[in-house]
């Protein structure tokens, strides 16, 4: 069954690009900078449009087309001080970072920003990062197990005097943390995100985490995830971790605007960095006890935008985004993490044109709930989840 839909407005963040490439690894043209005075920009335009959080990508060396990276916590810093009410959300690796470390950190951006300092923790698929730097690489599901610990432990200095862990990863001993980060009576420290679709990392965030980022996924994977996730949470006898979905939005004026978009960025793809990126991600999934990894049924197509964006069907006309939108709000997502191809621009269209209309579908929505989703499920395999036709993919693509 569909999670009971929040009373709550659906949220909005964006994917920082502090990384350079953009958001598709494709030679069309993106009107994105990875520098500061652009993202500065970026994220006040962005909180003026509707915008409640704002991601920072880790990476810590070239691979597949990003080329160069600003370091994800020292830039989610400079942007919170660059901001009034917008969150940003530094991701971070285990394994690269002690939480104790960590903690210290947050807790002073939380003081300089009024509370809107948020970590995501990511358990790590590229390898060669942590190899290069002469830490172990750990099996697939013993990076979700160290992630766990890490939550744990953030969590403990973050909340608890004299914090403990005797962890396999981690060991806290008798560890005060002053100032601790701002409390509030919805928010006892910094949230907490987590990404990962394996089994390994859905059981986890039942377990520890406070919101769970997904890939993209279609309607029937969204409902599958937050089923797991909720099981996960009921077991370990918590409240569930709220929901957030990874999508590429291309909002045109016309349908076959936007989807015209999205075969270009797709018929100039760079293959070479595509296959290698799926080469690398699905070699890490397959090491998965149940064969559940992250991109383990990526298409191609799927990979030009690296977290499976294109599946969530953000393409079309404001109408079409906005029923979507809604439509995933009532399987139970919470917040929508999007990337676009030209990000200032982009931006103040979705505020302006898409935004809106979400508003007012969410207004309707005790009235008009039920015969609403029955029409988007039926047009489902029509609408959004065949967005290329087979003939528009890459040569030797698979």
């Amino acid at each position: 069954m569909p999670t009971p839909p929040s009373a709550d407005p659906v949220r909005f963040a964006y994917w920082v690009p502090n990384v350079s490439g953009g958001l598709v690894t494709s030679t069309i043209e993106q009107r994105t900078d990875w520098g500061y005075d652009y993202n500065r920009e970026l994220a006040v335009l962005a909180e003026n449009n509707g915008f409640d959080y704002a991601l920072s990508q880790v990476r810590y060396m070239a691979s597949y087309g990003a080329e160069y990276q600003h370091e994800s916590t020292s830039f989610s810093l400079a942007l919170l001080l660059a901001t009034e009410r917008l969150k940003v959300i530094a991701a971070v690796h285990p394994g690269l970072w002690h939480p104790g470390v960590l903690a210290k950190l947050g807790a002073t951006a939380d003081h300089l920003s009024k509370g809107r300092f948020a970590v995501n923790v990511v358990s790590g698929w590229f390898k060669d990062e942590f190899t290069a730097l002469g830490e172990p690489w750990l099996e697939h599901d013993e990076r979700y197990r160290r992630s766990e610990e890490f939550i744990r432990a953030l969590r403990a200095i973050w909340t608890e005097d004299h914090a403990e862990l005797a962890g396999d990863f981690y060991r806290v001993r008798d560890f005060t943390l002053k100032p601790k980060p701002l409390v509030s009576p919805d928010r006892p420290h910094p949230e907490i995100f987590q990404g990962g679709n394996p089994t390994a990392a859905r059981q986890m965030a039942g377990r520890v985490s406070d919101w769970y980022f997904s890939n993209g996924k279609d309607f029937d994977g969204v409902t599958e995830q937050i089923r797991d996730v909720r099981a996960s949470a009921e077991s370990a006898g918590r409240t569930p971790p709220r929901f957030g979905l990874n999508g590429f939005l291309i909002a045109r004026d016309t349908e076959a605007e936007a989807r015209d978009t999205l075969r270009e960025i797709v018929a100039k793809a760079d293959t070479e960095a595509v296959h290698g990126f799926g080469s690398a991600v699905k070699q890490a999934g397959r090491s998965t006890v149940d064969g559940k990894g992250m991109w383990q049924d990526s298409s191609f197509e799927d990979l030009v935008q690296y977290n499976d964006g294109f599946r969530t069907g953000l393409i079309g006309t404001p109408e079409q985004i906005a029923e979507r939108i809604v439509a995933y709000k009532r399987l139970g997502v919470d917040l929508l993490l999007l990337g676009f191809l030209h990000y200032h621009e982009e931006v103040a269209y979705f505020g302006k044109n898409v935004l809106p209309l979400v508003r007012e579908l969410e207004a309707q929505e005790p009235q008009e709930r039920e015969p609403q989703e029955r029409e988007l499920q039926e047009r489902e395999p029509e609408d959004h989840r065949a967005p290329l036709s087979p003939d528009l993919s890459p040569k030797g693509s698979s």
